[in-house]
């Protein structure tokens, strides 16, 4: 067997990079959820000032 088809081999069973992949697929559906909850937060605390400041005026 030629050195290139063991290295050809090796690589197709490698399963390193999918792991990466996957992983940073996880990390980036995880900061949108995280980015999407923090910008209804930021709406809601917009409305709650301004209600505030209705308020006291």
């Amino acid at each position: 067997m030629s050195a290139l088809t063991r290295m050809l081999q090796k690589f197709a069973a490698d399963q390193g990079g999918a792991t990466a992949i996957e992983y940073g697929l996880i990390v980036g559906l995880i900061f949108l959820a995280i980015l999407s909850s923090i910008e209804a937060v930021a709406g809601l605390t917009t409305v709650m000032f301004t209600l505030v400041a209705a308020m006291m005026s």
